[in-house]
């Protein structure tokens, strides 16, 4: 289990800041948490080099890029063994339909978020990509009517 960073309020009120906008700068960063611009980014490079802060991601709409349909695949793969978890992640990583892949617990094994063009496209996915592997024994689609981000992420209890 990874090891807990000690973060103290400064710390946290950037991290809640920059979780609601990464490309804030650093001049406007320190004006809002009360210190100086030299100290956020001190800070920040200290958060950076100790994995609490991981990078930075471009968020695109998939409706816009024709991709107007998203769905969750819950997927069971049969048998369930180390040496077919990385080429089935990784075979899933490749598909450019593919958003997020979880592994899971529980009678699923993978949880994939994708985004298609439409139902066909999902069709497609599925019979082509998935059930058409040996391995694959079951998949479940549910379709994503709306989604809403979370968050800022922070420590327990703050």
């Amino acid at each position: 289990m990874t090891e807990s960073v000690v973060l103290d309020p400064v710390d946290l009120h950037i991290l809640r800041l920059l979780q609601n906008d990464a490309r804030m700068t650093y001049r406007d960063l320190g004006a809002q948490v009360g210190v100086a611009a030299s100290t956020c980014l001190d800070r920040v490079t200290r958060l950076r080099r100790a994995g609490v802060i991981l990078g930075h991601r471009l968020q695109v709409d998939p409706a816009r890029l024709g991709r107007g349909l998203q769905a969750l695949l819950s997927v069971q793969v049969r048998p369930h063994r180390r040496e077919l978890v990385g080429p089935f992640v990784d075979r899933v990583r490749a598909l450019p339909e593919a958003l997020t892949v979880f592994h899971l617990t529980g009678p699923d094994d993978y949880l994939i978020h994708v985004a298609v063009a439409d139902a066909a496209d999902l069709q497609r996915l599925v019979l082509d990509e998935f059930t058409a592997h040996r391995e694959v024994a079951r998949v479940e689609t549910r379709l994503i009517f709306q989604q809403w981000e979370c968050g800022p992420v922070m420590p327990p209890g703050e």
